[in-house]
């Protein structure tokens, strides 16, 4: 094999692969051979047909088997042999392809992107805070209060009674855009709480201060990002005709609310949503501090990013931002959707961190069990109720799936280790300093 560098610059490296003709035949010759013993043809015994005999028989289909053989074994040695490691799936083509007859060498070129030399820093020196709430009893009564209110009851108000914000109303709809009814926009004994939301923005509000045997016009616009196209953005009125209004009853905070949500006593739920709580405060803690620590490590690694890998994390942040913007749209059924330079940002600081996370990763030796795959895949598995065997299997079938799953896995596991050699402060706060601190991370 003869190895000639055609480009070196960056990270950007090409490489001419030269395989003579004489490696080729003897590659195809040693598969002849060790195929022969099993080979059995009419007029001769099972394992002594002449080798003359199966070249013509099967020289060019083993050819073929062979030409790909030589290509990846040299492929392999250069990186053997280089240390370089690719950043996405090398480009190798047959350059005489075209050209190329029995007997002549192979030309193969070979261009790639290859991994920059990470130093990985010293965590010791990174200092992190790590906020600390205690669930108080204020917050446990908040939840319980909550719990009340998911399990209210409704009870039928005096038929003059006008509704209120809370109340649920039973009502008969019939909704039209331009003078035509349209799909979706009828119903009948509607059972509809005021102030839920569930209704296009507008809606409910006009039905607040109503009394039952009203009958109503609303008038409403739909969103211009609403889910069906034909109506988005248009003028809507609803005939609706107020039948029944039913004011709300909270439930009591008793132990039989308690059993309603799987407590043996008022207590034992108290104790269950303390838990559930602190549980949640030390989540968004982690998340605060993993905010915290990812900042740290962009400002204190650099080295040369991959444009590739860059390009394309560049595009991935472009279509999911937009579709952000225009939920309605789904698929590729879009326009050309083109990258800023705020997306370049965004993608070299996410591929910048992705590749530090997988180099200490490797370093590190950390690996994702495979009882942490499957129970990760469960716990997916569980978001369709009943298909849930399908999807294990889909997810068995698919490296795709898998690598999907197998990421994010990966990534807390290299946090944790990261942070598990980083200086902690602790720090207690309340809630709302928590939240905030929160609320910060969708604003970063």
């Amino acid at each position: 094999m003869q190895l000639t560098e055609t480009l070196n610059e960056g990270l950007k490296r090409g490489y001419q692969i030269t395989v003579t003709g004489e490696t080729l035949d003897a590659m195809v010759e040693t598969k002849l051979i060790e195929a022969q013993p099993e080979i059995e043809i009419k007029g001769f015994r099972k394992g002594k047909v002449p080798l003359p005999i199966l070249r013509r028989q099967f020289g060019e289909r083993l050819m073929g088997e062979a030409m790909q053989s030589v290509i990846d074994d040299a492929v392999k040695a250069h990186f053997d042999a280089s240390g370089d490691r690719p950043a996405m799936q090398p480009r190798i083509a047959m350059k005489n392809g075209d050209a190329w007859k029995k007997g002549d060498d192979i030309v193969v070129e070979l261009n790639y992107e290859a991994l920059p030399e990470i130093a990985i820093p010293d965590f010791a020196a990174v200092e992190l805070e790590r906020l600390l709430v205690t669930p108080d009893e204020g917050a446990v009564t908040e939840a319980l209060e909550n719990l009340a209110t998911s399990a209210q009851q409704f009870e039928e108000r005096p038929r003059k009674g006008a509704a209120k914000s809370g109340d649920q109303v039973t009502i008969d709809f019939v909704g039209r855009v331009d003078g035509e009814a349209f799909e979706g926009g009828s119903a009948e004994d509607f059972a509809l709480v005021l102030g839920s939301g569930q209704f296009i923005p507008g809606f409910e509000d006009q039905l607040i201060g109503t009394n039952a045997g009203d009958e109503v016009e609303v008038k409403v616009k739909f969103p211009e990002a609403y889910g069906a196209a034909d109506l988005a953005g248009k003028d809507a009125v609803f005939k609706v005709t107020v039948k029944e209004i039913r004011e709300t009853t909270p439930a009591a905070i008793d132990d039989d609310l308690a059993k309603r949500f799987g407590a043996e006593t008022l207590e034992a739920l108290r104790g269950q949503i303390s838990e559930r709580l602190a549980a949640e405060y030390q989540g968004a803690s982690r998340a605060v501090m993993k905010r915290a620590l990812l900042d740290r490590l962009d400002a204190l690694v650099g080295f040369a990013l991959p444009p590739s890998l860059v390009e394309a994390e560049a595009g991935q942040i472009a279509h999911q931002l937009w579709h952000e913007e225009n939920p309605h749209v789904h698929g590729h059924d879009h326009p050309e959707i083109a990258t800023t330079d705020e997306h370049k940002r965004l993608a070299e600081r996410r591929v910048r961190l992705g590749l530090l996370l997988a180099e200490v990763g490797r370093v590190a030796e950390i690996a994702v069990t495979d009882a942490e795959m499957t129970q990760a895949v469960l716990a997916q598995a569980r978001a369709y109720p009943g298909q849930e065997r399908a999807f294990f299997e889909f997810v068995q079938k698919n490296p795709q799936m898998q690598t999907q799953i197998r990421a994010p896995i990966f990534e807390e596991k290299v946090v944790d280790h990261i942070i598990a050699q980083a200086r902690i402060t602790e720090k207690a706060v309340g809630k709302d300093e928590l939240r905030t601190a929160v609320d910060a991370l969708d604003e970063g």
